[in-house]
């Protein structure tokens, strides 16, 4: 059984050898230029049920593949195309990849690709023999220069631009004097009273009072709160008149509030200017 199976592959493989016939590479067109695309086309013949794949072609220095292979069923076979594009003229021979059989039953075999050759023309007009390329430049010797120009030059904008700018420098402007603007008199508490306002009169006091409390005692300034300023006050100047302070700053931040009613605005609100009259230094 064993001589049996190794003459059968044997006389497959010996059929697949010769059944595979091989006609050569041709070119298309016939004449091609510099630049054209030249179509490398070659016809296998396979047993039935047999296909074909074509190898990847590389690139090469004067001749380079546009693209993959394509493979067509053709009368004959199986036709394997190439499209490639020469950039230099005269004749070329290309080495191209194996190209791969793969049988029905998983069977996969090569056979070389071979050589192919095509002659390109040049599109340009024969004018003579091409000249010989030119030696490199021997390189140039460089020279030695002075620095003072350059510094010069550099000194010299310097200047010419630091003159520009104190020339072009502008005086300050004089400013003209800011026009007198005569302070109205202060409205009388009775008219505030006579208009609703309770609020305002007991707040002008308030900070009237205030101000002239801070002046005399620093540690006591308008930032605090009442009962804070009062604390202050008993701790800087202990003879001052706490609780007579106490008593006003409160009516009056129970009046601006409206947390209490009647109270006698106006007294109060005398109260607090003599006060402040007498806490001014």
């Amino acid at each position: 059984m064993i001589l049996v199976h190794v003459f059968l592959g044997l006389l497959a493989a010996w059929r697949l050898a010769t059944g595979l016939q091989d006609g050569g590479w041709s070119s298309i067109p016939p004449h091609p230029t510099v630049g054209d695309t030249v179509w490398l086309e070659r016809t296998l013949t396979v047993p039935a049920g047999w296909r074909v794949r074509p190898g990847r072609m590389e690139q090469g220095q004067d001749v380079e593949p546009l693209s993959d292979a394509t493979v067509h069923r053709s009368p004959d076979g199986w036709t394997v195309r190439y499209p490639v594009v020469a950039w230099t003229p005269g004749p070329h021979t290309l080495s191209l990849p194996p190209i791969w059989r793969l049988g029905p039953a998983g069977q996969a075999d090569s056979v070389p690709g071979g050589t192919a050759g095509f002659d390109v023309r040049s599109v340009l007009p024969q004018t003579g023999p091409r000249p010989a390329p030119k030696d490199a430049m021997a390189p140039l010797r460089l020279e030695l220069r002075s620095i003072w120009p350059p510094l010069l030059a550099g000194l010299l904008s310097a200047g010419v631009l630091l003159g520009g700018l104190w020339w072009r420098r502008r005086p300050p402007r004089r400013l003209r004097p800011a026009p007198h603007v005569p302070v109205e008199r202060e409205v009388p508490d009775h008219r505030w009273l006579a208009a609703g306002e309770p609020k305002a009169v007991a707040a002008r006091a308030t900070r009237r009072l205030r101000v002239a409390l801070a002046a005399a005692v620093p540690a006591a300034h308008q930032a605090l709160a009442t009962p804070e300023c009062l604390a202050a006050l008993e701790r800087a100047a202990p003879k001052a008149p706490v609780r007579e302070l106490r008593d006003l700053l409160s009516a009056m931040d129970q009046v601006a509030y409206a947390t209490a009613h009647g109270v006698d605005v106006a007294a109060v609100a005398e109260r607090a200017r003599r006060l402040a009259a007498e806490l001014a230094p």
